[in-house]
């Protein structure tokens, strides 16, 4: 039906419907704004439309040229202009975001025309979007503080400016790839950023479950101490134990994700196991959470997670990486496949993140994949029971217990696909 519609038309009959429906949607976003608000207000769903029109009109007329339809551009925006003086004489404090909505109108219009359908029609979206958000927006900006935004403005400088110009080949005896190198840290920043920002906007909200998901997305070790000191406190030992289980689970997630990305084939043959293990310590660590514990009762979030976009903790964890680079290619050369396995365990002491993204870049060049991954699954096996080491010692006995036992049995489940990787 809507093709015999579309035929009927005349050729530019469906462009100019796509003007008016486009060009009527913001205009009547705008005139429910006006509507709630007091004093002069620019526009409504007979405005919007009109300006979308004039600037497909002038785009037409201009056969392709770009100047006349610049020189649209700079009619339109002087009666606007003319709009925003009478808006000022009669307010001190003024917006301009009705005048802006209106620019954007005309060109959606001369897009429409030039047959940009696609992005005409991602502009007007994009422009109610704004405008629908602005309390959610200026309440982000309220909630986000300045030395944080300076923060992502550098390590943006740093991932957009930086890292497109950095060589991408490899150099020197151990093969350093500058562009994958710091391709790597931007990849685990981001991650860790991404929960860390979901933390910061659901400060306040949810519980220690929460915490726990988005913790072990930021880093299941930290989170597992911050949550050992909490429970030591509160005497819920099933409810911390249980989140503690989780955050390791998902890290298993975290890393299931960051080695698909940056070495496909090794995750053929993680995979599996990943996800199973990431299954299961956050089914069974939340069926803990929700056995009755003496005190009853919501436990709120405290943890304030630092920001990972750090520039100085970027540089440590690239200063890492390259070291475990470095020295997985010293141990297999030198020490083989035991010398690996030995070096995964002793690196789950800290921060597992280094050596399995080593890892990734090291699987098929200098150690095989079956090592690569069984070198793997032993340091995030490792790391499981350090971090059950520290909630033992941390949190109250009763749930110290519980969460080495639950951490020592994912670590031995963890351990288990060496019987087919490893061969």
């Amino acid at each position: 039906m809507l093709t015999n519609i579309y035929q009927l038309l005349p050729p530019e009959g469906a462009k100019i419907l796509l003007v008016l429906f486009l060009s009527f949607l913001i205009g009547l976003e705008r005139e429910e704004h006006r509507a709630g608000s007091e004093g002069y207000s620019f526009g409504g769903v007979r405005t919007f439309p009109l300006i979308g029109l004039i600037g497909y009109s002038v785009a037409l007329l201009s056969a392709g040229q770009i100047m006349p339809v610049i020189l649209g551009f700079a009619v339109v925006a002087a009666f606007l202009l003319v709009s925003y003086r009478h808006k000022l004489a009669g307010s001190g404090l003024a917006g301009m975001t009705s005048e802006m909505s209106a620019l954007t109108t005309y060109l959606v219009g001369a897009l429409v025309h030039r047959e940009q359908l696609w992005i005409a029609t991602t502009l007007a979206i994009a422009s109610m979007l704004l405008l629908e958000l602005k309390d959610a927006l200026e309440g982000l900006s309220k909630r986000i503080a300045p030395q944080e935004t300076l923060t992502f403005t550098k390590f943006l400088l740093l991932t957009a400016v930086v890292l497109p110009v950095l060589p991408n080949q490899a150099f020197g005896p151990f093969a350093i790839n500058p562009y994958k190198s710091w391709l790597v840290v931007v990849a685990v920043s981001s991650v860790s950023y991404g929960s860390y920002l979901i933390q910061k906007l659901t400060k306040g909200q949810g519980g220690v479950i929460l915490a726990a998901v988005l913790g072990g997305a930021y880093s299941s070790t930290v989170t597992t101490v911050v949550l050992a000191k909490r429970a030591a406190r509160e005497n819920r030992p099933h409810l911390f134990s249980g989140g503690t289980l989780m955050a390791s689970g998902v890290m298993y997630l975290r890393l299931a994700g960051l080695v698909t990305l940056f070495n496909p084939a090794l995750m053929k043959t993680l995979g599996l196991p990943f996800l199973s293990l990431a299954a299961a310590g956050m089914l069974v660590g939340w069926i803990w959470t929700r056995v009755p514990d003496a005190k009853s009762g919501a436990v709120a979030r405290e943890f304030e997670p630092k920001n990972p976009l750090e520039l100085r903790a970027a540089f440590f964890f690239g200063a890492l990486f390259l070291a475990m680079v470095i020295a997985t290619h010293l141990v297999v050369t030198y020490l083989g496949k035991a010398g690996v396995y030995s070096l995964a365990a002793l690196m789950g002491v800290s921060d597992v993140d280094p050596f399995i993204m080593g890892m990734t870049e090291s699987a098929g060049r200098g150690a095989t994949l079956p090592v690569a991954a069984a070198a793997i699954l032993i340091a995030a096996a490792s790391n499981n029971i350090v971090k059950g080491c520290y909630a033992f010692t941390l949190a109250d006995r009763k749930t110290g217990m519980q969460s080495l036992l639950f951490l020592g049995l994912l670590a031995v489940a963890g351990l288990t696909p060496l019987l087919w990787v490893a061969r």
